[in-house]
């Protein structure tokens, strides 16, 4: 009880010196207002108690009146607050002390009609002094950008050229310019986006409007002016503003170069624009989180969007196989951004960016799968009328074999994509394996199909040991043959192996078998007459052969050679015994008769067999 009077007394004795030393009304409030900043007893609403007839509500019009002047005396001013700090400082104490006072008196409000007023009055003022604080605010995150060193000296181009506007020296007259980061290539970044000690004001900025219930329009005025800036720079990575429409109308040639622009801005918008933004968010609204977020995403919103809009027209857009590499280049750009999506775009507001990311994502891979879809398309279209010349090497098998072992360095990714979609795999094999299986049955199929062109079944073989050679060749080098396997291999070289026997079999056993001396002639003027009629077929088969034969082609060296060896092998002993035989034969064999029927040499037939496979021009190319 004691104290309480002791604070009583205190505060008596304050108003007391208050009205003394106080000439006139407005003296009167100023002193009493230095009183409630020194002590915390001496809060105005404890040293309105007590006073009768209307003079509390005397007091709180002069502590208005006070406020009033100083406040309007900065709303006023011709010149930005925040280029004087003592004068910054002033203007934010000011709209400190107005909003206790409202808050200090608002409890009384609803019962004293004239104190209604008074903070009616107050509101207005609060009013007017956040319309000044959200100019100066606006003015000194434009001011704030264009003088920073820090961004203005990063270029986020690849350009060698300097472009209208790089240089911000401040004196650019009324036009104001909007400064970009410019180019750097450490994507593992982040960037001050304004200077610390303007970032502190406009932290003090920020905190009063939020404070007053203005939180809407300082995240609308902060939003507008990084957005501004963010976009810019975006488009200083070469990145345009184009529908789903333009994409998909877009040359081939051209929307590649714009998807490598794409992958840059990418990278460099989630690694280190978007990543800075943020930070700045949270240094200019610190301690107000929800407004921090919003106001990034407003920020965010537009330039990310540009960048999943362009990445979902590459997914929904054509099917076509030669597109697969660069659609596997924004699938992989986004499959490594993911983090950053979830990182960055952490909060409630940009729950829609990260769930919207994540299904262009996902479509992406659904495209990747569309493209291998066509590719069988394209195998099984492709039509079996004109025959190779020389059975040499099939365009499509040259195109196919060359397609996947190109797809196939990306294999961990396309693991990814096949793994991903509903397929079921097999005990051994991953969904890439059966997929790629299912092409190269596909392509072989379709080679079969393509053998049956040719009318000489000996062609035909060798049509079909090409390309399978060239299949096995481009399987067993690289990351194909990793996910075929050895078995794989091992079985398509039987294959080659079994059309090499084939050939041989078909083109040369029924020559072979006109080499083969039937012993039961009847005496030696029988056999000489048979074998004489046998040399003189061979010979004739045997210059059809080699002409016809060596026009046509082997583009493998090693089965080229491999084939002569096998021929050889087979001609060499058999008709080096028949004409050995032939020669046997008394008068019939030896001299000027001989030669008559033996034209060729053991040395002439491998001679022969020697320029086989070589190919006509038009077979080689």
């Amino acid at each position: 009880m004691a104290e309480n009077n002791g604070e009583e007394k205190l505060l008596a004795v304050a108003r007391h010196i208050a009205k003394t030393l106080g000439h006139n009304e407005s003296m009167a409030d100023d002193i009493l207002q230095i009183f409630s900043t020194f002590d915390g007893r001496f809060s105005r609403e404890k040293l309105s108690e007590g006073q009768q007839d209307g003079s509390s509500v005397s007091v709180l019009e002069r502590a208005l009146d006070s406020l009033d002047r100083q406040i309007s005396r900065f709303i006023a001013a011709d010149q930005p607050i925040w280029s004087d700090p003592a004068d910054s400082a002033s203007f934010l104490d000011a709209i400190d002390e107005l909003v206790n006072i409202t808050r200090e008196w608002s409890h009384v409000a609803a019962d004293e009609k004239p104190v209604a007023v008074c903070l009616a009055r107050a509101d207005e003022m609060l009013q007017q002094a956040m319309f000044r604080i959200e100019e100066e605010f606006r003015s000194l995150m434009e001011r704030g950008a264009e003088s920073f060193p820090a961004v203005n000296n990063h270029r986020l181009d690849s350009s060698d050229e300097d472009e209208e506007g790089d240089d911000f020296d401040g004196d650019g007259g009324d036009d104001v310019q909007i400064p970009v980061a410019k180019p750097l290539t450490d994507y593992d970044l982040v960037i001050d986006a304004l200077p610390s000690a303007t970032i502190n004001d406009l932290h003090e900025m920020a905190k009063r409007m939020l404070g007053a219930g203005y939180g809407k329009s300082c995240a609308h005025v902060y939003s507008a002016c990084r957005r501004e800036f963010l976009e810019e720079s975006v488009s200083r990575l070469g990145l345009r503003k184009l529908s789903i429409e333009e994409v998909h109308k877009m040359p081939w040639q051209e929307l590649e170069d714009e998807i490598e622009r794409w992958i840059k801005a990418a990278n460099v918008a989630l690694r280190i624009l978007f990543p800075s933004e943020r930070r700045l968010c949270d240094r200019v609204f610190f301690g107000f989180a929800s407004a921090a977020d919003l106001s990034f995403m407003e920020v965010c919103r537009g330039s990310t969007v540009q960048l999943l809009n362009f990445a979902d027209a590459v997914a929904i857009g054509s099917r076509s196989p030669e597109r697969l590499f660069k659609v596997l280049d924004v699938f992989e750009t986004m499959r490594d951004l993911m983090a950053e999506f979830e990182s960055v775009f952490s909060d409630q507001f940009c729950l829609v960016l990260r769930n919207e990311a994540v299904t262009i994502w996902k479509r992406l891979g659904e495209a990747i799968r569309g493209i291998f879809m066509e590719l069988e398309n394209l195998i099984r279209r492709d039509p079996a009328k004109a025959a190779v010349p020389g059975g040499g090497l099939h365009p499509i098998t040259r195109y196919v074999m060359n397609y996947l072992r190109a797809a196939c360095r990306s294999r961990q990714t396309l693991e990814q994509v096949f793994e991903e979609s509903n397929g079921v795999p097999s005990k051994d094999s991953t969904l890439l394996t059966v997929q790629m299986s299912w092409i190269m049955e596909l392509l072989e199929s379709n080679l079969e199909v393509k053998s049956k062109v040719y009318k000489d079944p000996a062609l035909c073989y060798v049509f079909l040991m090409n390309n399978g050679r060239y299949i096995v060749q481009k399987v067993k080098d690289g990351e194909l043959g990793l996910l075929l396997g050895e078995d794989w291999i091992r079985k398509h070289n039987a294959k080659v192996r079994q059309y090499h026997s084939s050939y041989q079999r078909s083109a040369w056993n029924k020559m072979l078998g006109l080499l083969k001396v039937d012993n039961t002639a009847a005496g030696m003027n029988g056999l000489g007459k048979t074998m004489k009629e046998k040399l003189k077929h061979f010979n004739i088969q045997f210059d059809e052969t080699c002409k016809v034969h060596s026009t046509w082609v082997v583009f493998d060296e090693q089965l080229r050679e491999e084939l002569r060896i096998s021929l050889a092998r087979l001609l060499l002993p058999a008709y080096g015994n028949f004409i050995g035989r032939f020669q046997n034969l008394g008068d019939l064999g030896k001299g000027k008769n001989a030669d008559k029927y033996i034209k060729y040499g053991v040395e002439d037939i491998e001679a022969c067999i020697n320029e086989l496979f070589k190919g006509s021009m038009t077979a080689r190319k």
